[in-house]
């Protein structure tokens, strides 16, 4: 695509070097994934500044390069060689033949741009949004389900993977960058995807990762503690969640909300929609309410109860929890006008998602849990929705996340210690930080519970000690990871996947009866 016809897209910008007709065959934010004619998004993280590699992309081929407006004696400039320091300020300087466009909002830019270079494949399929602290990677699937049982064609933008139809591929963040979001869109339209269904992050929210997208319907699940390194406190937090809600299509084009009753923080969602909505949920008058409900090893039935039916349901998804994530499914298939006897159908024989509450089962006589959960409410919605499952005792192996909330470490400690019957506090991922540090800062919420508890920093032991724990009836949780194959320390990332290293310990440490 003419650099000038890619540049329609974002109106406010002024360009060094212009050269309207330089064809842009690639996009690219990652110096060492430039090619030749990339545009590359020289933009500024948390961590490095994206300036720094524009030499790296520009060596490999890239033909145009985006910046975000920056003052430096009233000037922005660029260099392809070392950044000299001015002040403590780095300077730039602009190669005669590299066209510079300069905007005031990078991240804002590049979503109007990808949109533009894979020609808007938003506007050929619909779009799902879920958000909320906990569930939105199961709704998603749950979602996914019912819509491919009437027969559409679906996509998933999530936390495990990026689904397109049965093929995946893995991102490793729960919303992918503009750039990525518009090229698997683009992949899903040219697989005739009817309906893109996405994991929308605080983070990617804040970020405008998401940015010009217009969503046919959004999810509220909940919204717990969670991100407070990011976020200065839950209710920047929230404010972050609340914009999805602005973002869905007018009421005339069939935008829609789907909005957990029970969370006290939807009546605030309520005031600020302009389209339709329905509520779930079991103890706040919700539109869609779960009655009737069993929740047993051999996974959830409850009657899902509508001002016009009453549908029963029964999936294989075990954990109490998995009742609020089917009836925002629900929800988004009645908006969608699928009829009950087909949500029937799409929820029956569904399991959990990976390292959502997933057994771990070679035959054992007591229960192993693997679940990514990693918030305080996390812990407590587990735990109890294995309390329901366990015949004698409960016991939990958990850490919290280096480098993230600290605020929450504690609180964490505190619900493994209220619904837990042995806590073992282990490491998860301590990225930079000293997995003992961590480990201490949970340690008083446990301890506050008067629960017995012992600490074993080294994730495997804390396992297999879990697991040489257990006897007969008794259930034993693994939290925080899920469905991670890696653990991330300071030193570097390693092989580790909790499922397998449980099954290893079950293996050779209580042989199955």
């Amino acid at each position: 695509m003419r650099l000038e016809d890619l540049l329609t897209a974002v109106p406010t910008r002024r360009v060094v070097n212009y050269n309207p007709d330089i064809e842009v065959s690639d996009l690219c934010l990652d110096s060492r994934q430039a090619r030749s004619d990339s545009l590359f998004f020289a933009i500024s993280g948390t961590k490095t500044d994206g300036k720094r590699f524009i030499s790296d992309a520009v060596n490999r081929g890239a033909c145009a390069v985006m910046i975000e407006e920056s003052s430096d004696d009233g000037e922005t400039r660029l260099t392809l060689g070392v950044s000299e320091k001015k002040d403590g300020e780095f300077l730039y300087a602009a190669p005669d033949h590299i066209p510079l466009i300069i905007v005031p909002d990078i991240r804002k830019a590049m979503a109007l741009v990808s949109a533009r270079f894979y020609d808007y494949p938003a506007r050929k399929m619909k779009i799902i949004g879920v958000t909320g602290t906990n569930g939105k990677t199961t709704i998603t699937h749950i979602i996914e389900a019912i819509l491919r049982a009437n027969g559409l064609k679906t996509g998933i933008i999530g936390t495990l993977y990026v689904k397109i139809n049965d093929q995946t591929c893995t991102t490793g963040m729960t919303t992918p960058e503009s750039l990525y979001i518009q090229r698997y869109l683009a992949l899903m339209a040219d697989d005739d995807v009817d309906v893109a269904i996405m994991e929308v992050s605080s983070h990617a929210l804040h970020l405008d990762r998401v940015f010009g997208l217009e969503f046919d319907g959004a999810v509220f699940t909940n919204l717990t503690q969670d991100h407070l390194d990011f976020h200065k406190d839950l209710e920047d937090y929230f404010q972050d969640k609340m914009k999805l809600f602005q973002m869905i299509k007018p009421a005339d084009k069939g935008g829609f909300a789907v909005l957990n009753s029970d969370d006290v923080r939807t009546p605030r969602i309520i005031e600020s929609l302009k389209v339709p909505y329905k509520t779930y949920g079991i103890y706040v008058h919700p539109d869609i309410r779960a009655k009737e409900i069993t929740s047993d090893l051999e996974g959830i039935s409850f009657i899902a109860e509508t001002k016009q039916w009453d549908i029963p349901i029964h999936s294989d998804m075990v954990g109490f929890f998995n009742i609020y994530n089917t009836l925002a499914g629900i929800g988004v298939g009645l908006f969608m006008k699928i009829p009950p006897a087909i949500i029937q159908k799409g929820t029956a024989h569904l399991r959990n998602v990976r390292g959502r509450f997933e057994m771990v089962d070679l035959g054992q006589p007591y229960g192993v849990i693997v679940d990514y959960a990693h918030t305080p409410d996390g812990i407590m919605n587990v735990l109890k929705s294995a309390r329901k499952i366990t015949r004698r005792r409960l016991i939990i192996v958990f850490g919290c996340g280096g480098d993230r909330d600290r605020t929450k470490r504690p609180i964490m400690g505190e619900m493994a210690g209220e619904y837990a019957d042995f806590v073992i506090i282990t490491s998860d991922n301590p990225r930079t930080e000293d997995p003992l540090s961590i480990i201490l800062e949970i340690q008083p919420g446990v301890e506050r519970k008067k629960k017995d508890f012992i600490i074993e920093p080294d994730r495997k032991k804390a396992i297999f000690k879990a697991v040489e724990m257990a006897s007969s009836g008794d259930v034993v949780v693994i939290a925080g990871k899920g469905h991670e194959t890696y653990q991330i320390f300071a030193t570097g990332t390693v092989p580790f996947d909790d499922v397998q290293v449980a099954e290893e310990a079950i293996e050779s440490l209580v042989k199955p009866l």
